[in-house]
């Protein structure tokens, strides 16, 4: 008996358990992100009017990613209806590329304990930047693949509108922290520069200067050798210090500038600038242009908290009134590798009350359930500086039976043909009762084990039954013997003894 003519009998078109992860699920993606919800959904979610943080403590396959793929879908239908004060909405969710980075600028022949020892706050921050800026810079050039990473996108109205400073602080803030590699980084802020429409020949003065004083300088020897001055011959040393002369404010602004370009490149550690060509695009701007402005040349968070205020600044002028940041999946980084100590080390940083609570930016910590255990552990002083009390904290992202027999019922009820209406309990022999059915599925916990769960009771079922003899029931006998089978498995894996 296969199981697609078991579900068809039960008017069901898809198996809506053959998935297990929500990033891969299309019957969730398609059909269930619009209806399923945790209870404690519009804790998490907030009111996209006033972008908040949330703390979320849950174990594998609670849903933590499905909910950050769900906020970030009904912001995105928000940002449809409110079009003047959208969320600019970041997934910070691969931290591979960030902790690659990170490990050669302190040292890549360390190990992996030592390294995140070094991840400081202005890490992340400079992370989300790159993020950010990378995610607009594609926009307002048009790409064709833009990171997938940012969902928003650029009225060109409002973009042509931007004044000069604006203009300047997002190709400042391109030049730090524009991180992508489809082109080098001098060719496309020459694009984003040209886009702009941002003139650049006040940086032209000091070269035409030193070219002109060159020039001078030569035409004077040649007339002085065609005319027989002799006597002026003889200190021709003299004439290449009278060249130089003219080129001292040129070579004075171009060591400002190295110094510049060497400082962002040794801490931006998330980042992966070249010296040579971030001070070249950092000439292209005036001593006026770039005096007071703040730069991230040193380990500190000051001038990060000036920068994401300037990004702010530019995505309001757009229409984004707030910025919205999904961070999951702490745990799969290669350098962490599922490791609750390198985990908190990564994590913990980032929960500081100042960042957390920064106006405008809305954070969600989609965070695995060890490390709550961290948290409880901790002293006054931590408490202190990261005020979980005040970050609509969710200790455990748990379910009840009856809240995943309703994932269940819903996703059936998705998949199912014509509308038609359906129920788990329509699938078991009369003999097992609805309440024995939810309290069974309250021992899986999560709806990652439910779905798995009910994927192999339908192959176990299907398997002792023919095509020619077909049982449309699962019997108690089956459904008991299939769930000890299975909480055996969970144990293991829970261990770490097992695959799950």
């Amino acid at each position: 008996m296969k199981i697609k003519q078991f579900l068809e009998h039960h008017h069901i078109e898809r198996n809506p358990f053959a998935e297990e992860d929500a990033q891969t699920d299309p019957v969730f993606k398609e059909l269930c992100i619009q209806v399923v919800y945790h209870p404690a959904w519009d804790k998490v979610y907030g009111d996209p009017s006033e972008p908040s943080t949330a703390v979320v403590f849950g174990e594998k396959g609670s849903g933590k990613t499905a909910m950050r793929l769900q906020i970030a879908n009904h912001a995105e239908e928000y940002n449809r209806t409110h079009p003047d004060s959208k969320l600019y909405i970041l997934h910070y969710d691969d931290f591979n590329p960030f902790l690659d980075r990170f490990r050669q600028h302190v040292g890549p022949r360390k190990k992996a304990d030592k390294v995140l020892a070094q991840w400081r706050l202005w890490d992340h921050m400079d992370a989300i930047l790159s993020i950010g800026v990378t995610g607009l810079v594609d926009r307002v050039l048009g790409v064709k693949q833009p990171s997938k990473m940012v969902h928003g996108d650029v009225d060109t109205e409002r973009l042509d509108q931007m004044d000069r400073h604006q203009k300047r602080d997002l190709l400042l803030l391109a030049a730090y922290y524009d991180q992508s590699v489809a082109q080098t980084s001098k060719m496309r802020w020459e694009r984003l520069r040209k886009r702009l429409n941002f003139g650049v020949w006040g940086t032209q003065v000091l070269p035409a200067v030193g070219f002109a004083w060159t020039v001078a300088i030569v035409t004077l020897l040649i007339a002085m050798a065609m005319n027989g001055m002799n006597a002026g011959m003889h200190s021709l040393w003299l004439y290449p210090l009278l060249v130089a002369l003219g080129w001292i404010p040129w070579v004075v602004r171009f060591v400002q500038h190295w110094s510049l370009a060497s400082g962002v490149a040794r801490h931006v550690r998330t980042g992966n600038h070249d010296v040579h060509a971030l001070r070249k695009i950092l000439m292209n701007f005036t001593r006026s242009e770039l005096t007071a402005q703040p730069a991230p040349d040193k380990d500190r968070t000051d001038d990060r908290y000036e920068l994401l205020a300037k990004f702010q600044g530019l995505l309001q002028e757009l229409g984004y009134h707030g910025i919205l940041v999904l961070i999951d999946r702490v745990d799969e980084p290669h350098l962490i590798n599922g490791s609750a100590e390198l985990m908190k080390a990564l994590v913990w940083p980032m929960l500081d009350n100042k960042f957390l609570k920064h106006p405008g930016l809305g954070l969600k910590l989609m965070l695995p359930i060890e490390l709550s255990r961290f948290v409880e552990r901790e002293e006054r002083e931590f408490y202190q500086r990261a005020r979980l009390d005040k970050q609509n904290m969710i200790r455990s992202f748990q379910w009840t039976g009856e809240a995943l027999y309703d994932v269940a019922n819903a996703r059936m009820r998705a998949c199912a043909e014509g509308g038609a209406k359906v129920d788990l309990s329509d699938m078991f022999d009369e003999k097992l009762t609805h309440r024995r059915l939810v309290d069974s599925l309250r021992s899986l916990r999560v709806p990652r084990h439910l779905f798995k769960f009910l994927y192999r009771l339908l192959v176990d079922h299907c398997n002792s039954h023919s095509e020619a003899e077909p049982q449309w029931r699962i019997s108690g006998e089956t459904f008991e013997s299939a769930l000890a089978v299975y909480l055996r498995d969970q144990d293991s894996f829970d261990r770490g003894v097992g695959a799950g």
